[in-house]
């Protein structure tokens, strides 16, 4: 008989392709397979030739570049040496999660499909291109991809005779057990926790530098809406490295009040140690957690309890629940046919997991500990661009960090995990250590000193470029053109006194936009079509780079047509001339952009 083995392989950045490859796991466990859900570099690459059905599930973050756990299966998947038959034996499906806003929407996903069959795999259907932009989201595209992939799979894999698909009212194993320091048996022992251990490794997600914060500083006007931070921690002996347009990884914390109510919700005693036990020998321990751990370690470092759930949550959380009603409502919400009103309920207000779990209050108290982990994901790290040059401050790294705060239809402000616990911490006050690591960014800067670098950085957009300025001032370059947008001078011109004393040294030029000083507003573009002879001088004769970073929502393309336009005005090119240009400069690392959303 042939084995009937699925694996599930996933490159997520922010969780959602995570979410949907367990979601696949489960589903194959319930048509009987040996599944296996893992990301992408966690898995060890030769094994799959060897492979007989493999699901490959993946987003594409910034400008069409692969998430952060497949970057090392991705160099290798594209080896030019890899022999062309030798993904024969596998049958596959490529699931892509993007966003239709972006001009690489699954990219990933689409160069990943064909990659495979120049391998030789058997495409099982054709890629499935979830897009957040829909009304519905990815799950628009998903359900009926996946219907279709169950569909072929069981052709090629039939049910066992006289065995069936599981039922939606069957509960699946939890993936782990808790076993709490009294119950700890079977030879284990919970000794003390070790979470402050010396480790060797370079910084990383694993293993974090404690960095200590030095100082922290607001930087926009005590009576502006917006409180903005630069942050300085002291990396010192970490032995991190890093150059301008690098990012620095941090590992939030949620506050005490939300640890507090969350254990209070599952009557769990913070202080209580506990080892957990996989229940199924193909299932890893979770990494960044200590064995033993204690629970307020658990909440505090690692449960996402105040991300916006989705709706694998509410299907879990239905099969616990004691009361009609709740029950009901769990099953509407994870159902295709919910999706809107469960958009209403969580998406649109931004309704935290500890508010919904509050809110189903006699289902959370049915909830077993031992589904905790099945039920609530992994806190994610916060990216943030390294605001600072090693040339200019050696030993420590600085961030530019807005602290996100807003009002929804929901009585409580929305405030950002990461930003919230930062901006709360004050090193006058005694030691705060901050676990952070850096990764190399997407921006990178000339070698070159004498090469003129143009960078246009509205409001926090304007960080990687402090940087810049920093590392290039140092070597000696002067050729350095910075365009900054904010609302006011007097209210949000960051680093205003470092700016014009470059400016005055003769060592930048600074082009500044204050949106509303005036009665009319002033952005970033409108200042590069008034200066468009200055920029086209520096691309056309000095081959200048230029770069932007900011928010990703309307910036980025308002720049880019303002380029185009100085392309035109300036240089006398045709709107499809100018359009070539600016693909030849992007091909060739002269047009580089970093945002976000």
């Amino acid at each position: 008989m042939v084995e009937r083995k699925l694996l599930v392989l996933f490159g997520s950045q922010t969780g959602t392709a995570q979410d949907v490859a367990e979601r696949i796991g489960r589903e194959g466990v319930r048509r009987h397979f040996v599944c296996r859900v893992l990301p992408l570099d966690n898995y060890t690459i030769a094994d799959l030739i060897q492979e007989p059905l493999v699901v490959f599930v993946c987003s594409t973050t910034g400008q069409g570049e692969p998430p952060d756990n497949m970057k090392k299966f991705w160099r290798f998947i594209f080896r030019r040496n890899l022999p062309a038959a030798s993904l024969s034996m596998m049958n596959s499906a490529v699931l892509g999660l993007g966003d239709s806003s972006y001009p690489k929407f699954n990219f990933i996903a689409k160069k990943l499909s064909k990659r495979l069959m120049q391998l030789g795999s058997n495409k099982l259907l054709p890629v499935g291109l979830g897009d957040d932009q829909h009304d519905l989201g990815p799950d628009a595209v998903i359900d009926p991809w996946l219907e279709e992939f169950w569909d072929h799979a069981l052709r090629i894999y039939p049910l066992p005779l006289g065995v069936t698909i599981l039922g939606d009212d069957i509960i699946l194993p939890s993936k782990y057990s808790f076993q709490f320091e009294e119950d700890a048996s079977n030879g284990l022992s919970v000794g003390p926790s070790d979470m402050n251990r010396e480790i060797t490794a370079p910084p990383s997600q694993l293993h974090p530098f404690p960095a200590q914060m030095i100082a922290n500083e607001r930087v926009t006007d005590e009576n502006h809406f917006q409180d903005v931070r630069l942050i300085s921690f002291d990396v010192t002996d970490s032995g991190i490295e890093y150059s301008a347009g690098d990012i620095v990884m941090i590992e939030p914390r949620n506050s005490p009040d939300t640890v507090e109510h969350f254990c209070q919700l599952f009557h769990l005693d913070p202080r209580k140690r506990f080892i957990l036990k996989p229940n199924d020998s193909a299932t890893p321990l979770p990494a960044r957690l200590p064995q033993p751990c204690t629970v307020q370690y658990l909440v505090e470092r690692y449960l996402d309890i105040n991300c916006v759930p989705r709706r694998s949550f509410f299907e879990l959380l239905s099969y616990f629940s004691p009361d009609e009603l709740e029950r009901e409502k769990l099953k509407e919400f994870s159902s295709a046919e919910g999706q809107e009103e469960l958009y209403s309920y969580c998406n649109r207000p931004r309704r935290t997991t500890l508010e919904v779990l509050f809110d189903f209050s006699q289902t959370t108290a049915a909830v077993p500990n031992d589904y905790l982990l099945d039920l609530i994901p992994e806190i994610r790290p916060r990216a943030f661009s390294i605001a600072s040059s090693e040339l200019a401050h050696p030993g420590q790294i600085q961030i530019l960090m807005a602290v996100v705060q807003y009002k929804t239809k929901l009585k409580k402000p929305r405030c950002g995990v990461c930003s919230t616990w930062l901006a709360s911490q004050d090193p006058q006050q005694g030691d705060v250590h901050v676990p952070l690591w850096v990764k190399k960014g997407t921006l990178q800067f000339p070698a070159d000193i004498e090469i003129p670098v143009i960078m246009v950085g509205p409001g926090t957009g304007v960080a990687p470029f402090r940087a810049a300025v920093q590392e290039l001032v140092a070597k000696g370059g002067k050729g350095n053109y910075l365009f900054f947008g904010c609302r006011g001078k007097s209210k949000d011109f960051f680093c205003q006194v470092e700016w014009e004393d470059l400016q005055q040294k003769g060592l930048l030029t600074l082009f500044t936009a204050f949106s509303r000083d005036q009665d009319h507003k002033i952005y970033v573009q409108h200042r590069i079509r008034e200066n468009g002879a200055v920029i086209w001088d520096l691309i056309r004769n000095r081959k200048a780079h230029f770069y932007m970073a900011g928010n990703a929502k309307m910036m980025p393309a308002q720049v880019t047509d303002s380029l185009k336009s100085v392309f035109e005005s300036e240089g006398g090119l045709s709107d499809t001339d100018s359009e070539h240009l600016l693909v030849e400069l992007e091909r060739c690392k002269r047009f580089q952009m970093e945002t976000w959303s």
